[in-house]
This record gives structure tokens, sequence and C-alpha cells, in this order.
């Protein structure tokens, strides 16, 4: 396929990028032109924040694409710029949201993509709600699927899911010095992470799926587990167990309403991903974050 990417060189998008090239599809980038690319793709360059600009990138290439999958779809504006120009070059479009437009209050274990309370605070989760919200006003202009993971791990991303140890550079460096980690209640919260290689093919497979078209789809790996089991397996496979301070819940989030989101069961039902027909996540937790740590581990070198 002819397949457009918007983003490209960032953390899931380089990824999506380098599978697409894998499987042999031809495939473009639209970005700031900031970041070096992957080999092998045809780069268009173009500040999202300038509809003009965006649609002569997209006309100088002189292509009628297969697809496109828009990786940094953030706020409304953004999807309204999806539907106004897109359809002129594609008919299909996969777009990534996240698992923060659920009220984290008011979350049922599993979760499923039907929800009674959305965030309204105007942040992170707020916006990707208002964007999910443009793309279900318009199912006529565009074949659109949208994807709301959680915690996506390995190659190009930070370890760490949880507060107080989350996206942290030195997580290993910590872990290996056998300093403790500050978890929230003990992080016995559920995470349902999912490995940047099965999101990236999910969203790559959902393309040619008819049942995708116009729907949500909660998407996690394989594995629903408490946080503290996910740096307990970090610790197991560096070689030093992991130490976990339990800070007391009581009185945390009323001061600290930024960690909201993750003070919250993150597990979902990812029965409609299955019914789809689209790829189901199959990387086990433990050996993804092995293939992470090996990754970090590199780039520190």
């Amino acid at each position: 396929m002819k397949l457009l990417i918007i983003g490209g060189s960032g953390q899931l998008s380089r990824r999506v990028v380098e599978l697409a090239l894998e499987q042999d599809h031809e495939v473009w980038t639209l970005t700031r032109g900031t970041r070096p690319l992957p080999e092998g793709v045809h780069s268009l360059t173009a500040d999202r924040a300038d509809d003009a600009a965006v649609r002569l990138a997209l006309e100088s290439a002189g292509v009628q694409w297969d697809a496109a999958i828009d990786c940094i779809c953030m706020t409304a504006a953004h999807a309204r710029q999806d539907l106004a120009l897109l359809p002129a070059f594609t008919h299909r479009l996969a777009v990534v949201s996240t698992d923060s437009v659920y009220h984290p209050y008011h979350k049922s274990v599993p979760q499923t993509e039907e929800a009674d309370h959305y965030m309204d605070d105007g942040g992170y989760g707020a916006n990707k709600r208002q964007m999910e919200e443009v793309f279900l006003a318009d199912r006529e202009s565009l074949s659109w699927s949208i994807f709301r993971p959680g915690h996506i791990f390995g190659k190009g991303f930070l370890l760490g899911c949880f507060p107080e140890q989350s996206r942290q550079a030195d997580l290993l460096a910590h872990m290996r010095a056998d300093k403790p980690l500050r978890l929230v209640g003990g992080g016995e919260f559920l995470i349902h992470p999912i490995y940047v290689d099965d999101m990236a093919l999910a969203l790559l497979d959902c393309l040619d799926k008819p049942k995708a078209a116009g729907e949500i789809f909660c998407i996690g790996g394989p594995e629903a587990v408490p946080n503290r089991v996910y740096y307990e397996h970090i610790g197991e496979i560096i070689g030093h167990p992991a130490k976990i301070e339990c800070i007391p819940l009581e009185g945390y989030l009323e001061a600290n309403p930024q960690y909201s989101g993750h003070l919250c069961q993150r597990c979902y039902c990812l029965d409609k991903l299955r019914e789809a027909g689209i790829r189901m996540p199959d990387m086990p937790l433990k050996e993804g974050l092995r293939r992470h740590i090996e990754w970090l581990d590199g780039e520190v070198q």
C-alpha cells in the first residue's frame, strides 16, 4: 500500500514507519522536518498548525494514498484538519487517541469503549476526547478508526509507568543502585501495557478491515497487571530486585491532581478489537520489557 504517516519521527510514529517499510509498504511522512526519519521514506514537511502549508505539502506529493495513519492527532482542531484535507488524498484513516479520555473516577474493570464520563478538565485526555468527538460527528468524509492505548513501552520510549517513577530517564540506573521505588499505594492499581510493535502493527493491520471502519477501540497487551509487577519484572531482568516504598494513597491525589489518570484501574476489554479481526497484541510483558531494556542499554553505551 501507499501510506501517509502524519508524524514519523516520534516515539510511536517512527516505529509505525519502520514496520510499514518492513511490510513493503511505500511510505510518506508528514513532519516539521526537525528530526531524522527512517531511511526509505518520502518526506513531506509542514507545521501542522498551518493548514495551508499542510495542504500544499500533501498536494506536492502528487499521490493518492491507500490509507493514512495520524499518530499526532491531539486536538479537535487536528481532527477537523484531517477531515477537511485528507479526503482529497485518501479514503482511510487510523488515529491514535489515549486511554486518558476516560474519567478516572468512573471507570469499570475491564473498561469497554463505551463510558458515561470522559475527561473535561481542559488537559491532555480532555483534548483527545474532543478530538474523538469531531470524528464521531462525521462518519462520511473519511473511513476512520480510533485507538485508545494506555502505557506504550519499547524502543523509543522511557521506562516507568506509575507515579513517582514514570517515564524516568535514569530508572535503570536508579534500580541498579538498589534505590527504592516510590509507588503510590504500593503500586496496586492495574495497568495494561502494550509493546510498541504491537501498537504499530495493530494500526497497520486495521487499514483493510471493514469492521474497523467508524469504530473506536481499546487496546492493550496480553496482560493487565498491578503496576508493581511491571517494576518487579524490570528488577528480575536486570538482576536488582525492585525495592518498593509504599506512598500512602490517602490525600495523595488531592495534593497531586495531575496524576489522576494513573491513580485508577487501567484495564481494558479487547473483545471489540478481536471481533473486528484486527491483529491482537501478543508480546508478553516481561519479554517486551527485556527488549526495551536492551534497547535503552544500547542507547546509553
